[in-house]
């Protein structure tokens, strides 16, 4: 019996997970996303397996950032499981199940400081993930 979302292991489902990840990883590129932070939280995490951070200059800003990464889970056919994008909050979610992205303000960032949340989680180098 297969339940709805659950988590695929083995090697071929990391794989397939690294070259969605690696597409929205694009995605914020392409919109100049600043400060890219990956975290590999399968060990820590019973939600998701990888956090993204990332930075915008202004809310304007973060909302293209989603909406570029919105428009490029659909492409891949990853179900966003929700978002979280409050206007002028400075801090958006995304949620793709087997990752997260939060897409923060400099200053929201520094408040929420989720790398220090999450400090004993592995720092994933986006130059691995884009040579998937």
């Amino acid at each position: 019996m297969s339940l709805p979302n659950a988590k695929i292991s083995g090697p071929r489902a990391r794989e397939e997970k690294l070259s969605h990840l690696k597409a929205c990883l694009q995605s914020l590129e392409e919109k100049k996303a600043d400060e890219l932070v990956i975290l590999d939280v399968r060990n820590k995490s019973s939600i998701t397996d990888y956090l993204v951070i990332a930075s915008g200059k202004s809310n304007p800003h973060l909302k293209a950032l989603r909406e570029g990464l919105v428009d490029t889970v659909k492409t891949h056919g990853i179900e966003v499981m929700g978002i979280d994008a409050e206007p002028q909050s400075g801090w958006m979610v995304v949620d793709a199940f087997d990752f997260m992205v939060h897409l923060f303000l400099p200053e929201k960032r520094d408040f929420y400081r989720l790398e220090s949340l999450w400090k004993d989680a592995e720092r994933v180098e986006l130059d691995t993930v884009m040579a998937v």
